[in-house]
């Protein structure tokens, strides 16, 4: 039927029209090929708003029913008194027998939170709890009531409940074993919030997005496709990182939401990322090299020591004597030739010139290195 349908339109005067038609479909079909696929993300994915961020919340407290791994009370002065202190508040007087104490199930913690933008009160946040005396394990333990203090020495949350370190400790008569840290513990939403930071975000005549990395060219393409949405003039770049939105007595909360779901492409730097200790390399897209010529070869040199003994004449009356003798042999890989990386390539042309010579990811560290020196690595070298 289709091959019968297909000779129908090219036959008389539906010929051209079936000739336009696939040619137009070949056109279309080149065009998307040779289209660069180019990666946009949303806006609320690179950015944030200027205003909208977390607080760092601190506290004191100690933590109870450990299995005799908590501190020793000789040791930490400060869990006796926190000790004593909470005791007394209880109605339970220790003061007279305040040397007499020797419980090793509790230890002084230091517990900390960040507090979510726009948290009420009565909404729960997750807390993290540290040993701070010489306690060896706090899994299993409880911490008892803590205020969470802000930077300004206000209570924001109380904490209170079962740690969960997540370590693996075993012990035998010559080894142990331990996994994980067990002096530092988590108790998921562990902290009712008590007060909320203020921030009247509808009251925002001109928000402030805040880019994540800071670029100009980022900045002006979300500040275009911000105008083509919502009109001119709304969006102006600041600095790479601060975009300002006149919004023009429009409703904040709407015209935020419908900015965060647009898309541009992020213009990302030319870096080279190195960590030494490990050995990884990250390289951005756009790290682009000059033409260069590298050789990389490999000496090793090996160290040998023969135990030798050196035995005397029996009529001679020496003594026997151990000594050792030492030998040295170097070798140098051969075979390997001078390799020409070519101007203006890729990350991937790169990579496939570097890995032609068998260079190891160590060995590619100092290549890095070298080429930058050379003044060949057209881009940002971070060494960490």
């Amino acid at each position: 039927m289709t091959r019968n349908f297909f000779a129908i339109c090219c036959s008389g005067q539906h010929r051209w029209r079936a000739v336009l038609l696939i040619a137009w479909a070949a056109v279309c079909i080149l065009v998307q090929c040779m289209r660069p696929a180019f990666s946009e993300v949303r806006i609320k994915d690179i950015t944030d708003i200027q205003g909208i961020r977390d607080n760092q919340l601190i506290g004191y407290g100690l933590v109870v029913g450990l299995r005799g791994t908590g501190d020793s009370l000789n040791n930490s002065i400060f869990t006796r008194q926190s000790l004593i202190g909470m005791l007394e508040r209880l109605g339970v007087n220790t003061q007279n027998q305040a040397q007499n104490l020797q419980t090793k199930d509790i230890a002084a913690v230091m517990v900390t939170a960040n507090l979510p933008a726009f948290a009420h009160s009565g909404e729960t946040i997750d807390v993290t709890v540290s040993a701070m005396g010489d306690a060896t394990d706090l899994t299993g333990g409880t911490l008892l009531v803590t205020p969470l203090l802000g930077a300004d020495g206000r209570v924001y949350a109380v904490a209170q409940g079962s740690l969960v370190t997540g370590a693996i400790q075993a012990a035998g008569a010559n080894a142990s074993f331990t996994q994980g840290v067990p002096t530092v513990g988590r108790i998921t939403n562990g902290a009712i919030v008590e007060r909320s930071v203020s921030f009247k975000l509808a009251s925002e005549k001109t928000p402030k997005l805040e880019l994540r990395n800071p670029d100009f060219t980022t900045a002006m393409r979300i500040s275009r496709v911000i105008d083509e949405r919502l009109g001119p003039g709304i969006a102006t770049v600041d600095d790479p990182r601060t975009i300002t939105l006149d919004l023009k007595g429009r409703n904040v909360v709407s015209d935020l939401a419908e900015i965060e779901d647009l898309r541009v492409q992020p213009s990302t730097p030319a870096v080279v990322v190195v960590d030494e200790a490990t050995g990884t390399i990250v390289m951005g897209a756009n790290v682009r090299i000059s033409t260069v010529a590298i050789d990389e070869g490999n000496i090793t040199v090996t160290v040998k020591n023969t135990p030798v003994v050196s035995q005397p004449n029996p009529l001679a009356g020496g003594t026997t004597v151990a000594t050792s003798q030492t030998s040295i042999s170097v070798k140098k890989d051969r075979g390997k030739k001078m390799d020409i990386v070519h101007g203006n390539i890729s990350l991937q042309q790169l990579v496939s010139s570097l890995n032609s010579l068998g260079v190891a990811p160590h060995d590619m560290i100092s290549i890095l290195q070298a080429i930058k020196a050379a003044g060949a690595l057209q881009a940002r070298l971070v060494v960490q």
